[in-house]
């Protein structure tokens, strides 16, 4: 199996690299040029995407590549709906034109982030930031192509690769004796690391069941079980922090809603993902979100 993938140095793509090894030859790029290919992994240039599937032919494509930056995308929209959307569309006419497998990955702001009740597949999407609407642009090129694809929508990702809210949360518990943490965002921290395998594991059984694999196509969410808000996010870094012996001179943990504390872009109150189509289609068992976390932190520290 030919596997391409893009974005590798993002906090998913630097997992997916080693998740997606045992399933076959991984040609993982980035924007710089791979000299052995003597390709780049810019998914904004449309005709080295071309020539990238010219010279693999992969029988997978993995978009790990994304444009994150929630608050620049409100100034930044064209550079935000190149990446998460147009090239996206581009991306889907190649597989299509290969008759090559497209996992890509989206978010919990396609939807409005309104509510208590964990946001389902088929729940309607209105996002309410730039972000999340050029995610659901490209979400739509997926629909609207004939290209066979996964989409997985996760939250709240972090990794041991990259920056993230656990590395900034012991930054400032180092150096601040106090710390205000909005308390009314509720969701799962998602590790990239459970991304990967969770990839990895469902295009194992995508290949292995090819009378399923029309019935497997579409959208799912991802996430570990269980939810919490990024206080109490906060405070759980924090307490396995001292546990593993890590000195902080934070003091005081303040909650703040989010209301008090207005960024450029508007966030979701609730970011619940329900995962059970993903569950149930793929057979898999999701971790607690505690698990990935402490797990996460002793890599760090």
């Amino acid at each position: 199996m030919k596997i391409l993938l893009l974005g590798k140095n993002g906090q998913v793509g630097w997992e997916l690299q080693r998740a997606l090894q045992p399933l076959g030859e991984v040609y993982a790029l980035d924007r710089n040029k791979c000299p052995t290919l003597n390709l780049t992994g810019d998914i904004t240039n449309h005709q080295e995407l071309q020539k990238m599937f010219d010279q693999i032919k992969p029988d997978v494509v993995v978009n790990a590549t994304a444009y994150t930056a929630v608050d620049k995308a409100e100034t930044e929209q064209e550079n935000a709906d190149l990446i998460n959307h147009q090239s996206v569309q581009v991306l889907a006419d190649l597989a299509c034109q290969y008759d090559a497998l497209l996992i890509h990955y989206s978010t919990d702001y396609v939807f409005a982030g309104t509510g208590k009740k964990a946001w389902l597949e088929t729940d309607t999407t209105s996002p309410n930031n730039v972000y999340g609407v050029t995610k659901r642009a490209g979400e739509f090129a997926l629909e609207s192509s004939k290209a066979k694809f996964l989409n997985f929508r996760t939250s709240w990702v972090y990794g041991t690769h990259g920056h993230n809210f656990i590395k900034t949360m012991l930054k400032l518990a180092q150096s601040k004796d106090e710390l205000s943490i909005i308390h009314d965002q509720i969701g799962a921290p998602t590790s990239a690391s459970l991304i990967a395998d969770v990839t990895a594991h469902a295009i194992r059984y995508y290949f292995a069941n090819t009378d399923k694999q029309d019935s497997l196509h579409g959208h799912y969410h991802l996430a570990p079980q269980g939810e919490t808000s990024w206080f109490d996010y906060a405070n759980f870094i924090f307490s396995i922090a001292r546990e593993k012996g890590l000195e902080l001179k934070v003091k005081q943990v303040h909650k703040v809603a989010t209301s008090d504390y207005p960024t450029p872009a508007q966030r979701p109150l609730n970011s619940r993902l329900n995962t059970e189509k993903i569950r149930t289609n793929f057979k898999i068992h999701l971790p607690n979100w505690q698990q990935g976390v402490a797990h996460a932190l002793g890599e760090i520290i």
